[in-house]
């Protein structure tokens, strides 16, 4: 862990870094990003023969990057070093024109300092920094501010911030994110909370910084360009990725009525690999569309065949299977 002198040697030698990030022009993270699956053999241990494999896969399609160690990424059920590992082999296997943001978050801000400075050092353009929870009924706006804006001081790589109610049992607070948006080393916001007035609430109060919302899944992802967000993380990527890139496209090019008929067309496969079957339903249709899902890792479970039914009539009953 980090002591006293740590943190203080770390906020002199990281300041050049800041200072650059504050000088020079921030990362634009519009687009359409898959969050990469962790691929795990028979035995559960990290395959990173099937995550290149995949990846160069999905490097066909015009995403803007890679998300790596989000909770797609299983990142709760990984260890500090396969955290780290993952991330370095991502950014060995993807063209550098392309961003790695990843998922750096811990329960702790001291913790979580190390890790995002740790992925930086292996190749990660931008941390992504979930909301921490475990100690949910005291994390007030001035806790989570006082949180982000420790780990923002000391990264050496701009921060998103990542809202997920879904699997924290909190929503960063609007309040929140407008202040933290005036950071110069927090560069944007991941909402996977669905509220689009929310969304919109966000871009509007944040119009006057440099700061940028994306879309944490599919099913909002009109709505969400519609009141200005930039993009979409969205786990239906990672087996529909032309399909994601294309309604980003007609979104971006105004064609809304081609994006409403494309928009509905992904909203149940969307739900069925998001809320309704998780991550083991993602993997499962993976595993359909070509690319390796394989298990997840204990505790969580494979579908029973009757949700892999139900799973693959949500993708047939629109046209995907």
């Amino acid at each position: 862990m980090l002591g006293p002198q740590m943190w203080a040697s770390m906020r002199q030698g990281l300041s050049r870094s800041l200072s650059r990030n504050m000088k020079g022009k921030k990362i634009d993270i519009a687009g359409i990003y898959p969050p990469v699956t962790t691929p795990f053999t028979a035995t559960a241990e990290v395959d990173y023969g099937k995550l290149e494999e995949n990846l160069n896969k999905l490097g066909t399609f015009p995403f803007r990057g890679f998300v790596v160690q989000g909770s797609t990424g299983e990142f709760p059920f990984l260890t500090s070093s396969e955290r780290l590992e993952v991330v370095s082999r991502v950014r060995q296997a993807i063209p550098k024109d392309k961003l790695l943001i990843a998922g750096s978050g811990c329960e702790s801000t001291q913790a979580t300092v190390e890790m995002t400075v740790s992925m930086a050092q292996v190749g990660a353009d931008a941390a992504m920094v979930v909301t921490p929870c475990y100690y949910r009924g005291r994390m007030s706006s001035a806790a989570l501010i006082h949180h982000y804006t420790k780990v923002a001081d000391l990264s050496p790589i701009p921060v998103v911030l990542y809202s997920v109610p879904a699997n924290t049992g909190l929503d960063l607070p609007v309040d929140a994110v407008v202040t933290l948006s005036q950071h110069p080393n927090i560069i944007g916001i991941k909402d996977s909370g669905g509220d689009v007035t929310r969304i919109g609430l966000m871009v509007h109060k944040t119009s006057k910084q440099d700061f940028q919302v994306l879309a944490g899944s599919v099913g909002f992802l009109l709505a969400s360009y519609a009141v200005g967000a930039v993009g979409g993380i969205c786990g239906l990527a990672n087996v529909l990725g032309a399909q994601v890139c294309q309604l980003e496209r007609l979104c971006l090019t105004g064609q809304w009525e081609a994006a409403q008929t494309l928009q509905h067309r992904l909203i149940e496969p969307n739900t069925a690999v998001t809320r309704r079957f998780g991550i083991p339903g993602l993997k499962k249709t993976m595993d359909w569309f070509g690319y390796y899902g394989g298990p997840c890792r204990a505790p969580l479970q494979e579908l029973s065949p009757t949700e892999e039914e139900a799973l693959r009539l949500d993708f047939s009953n629109n046209g995907w299977l």
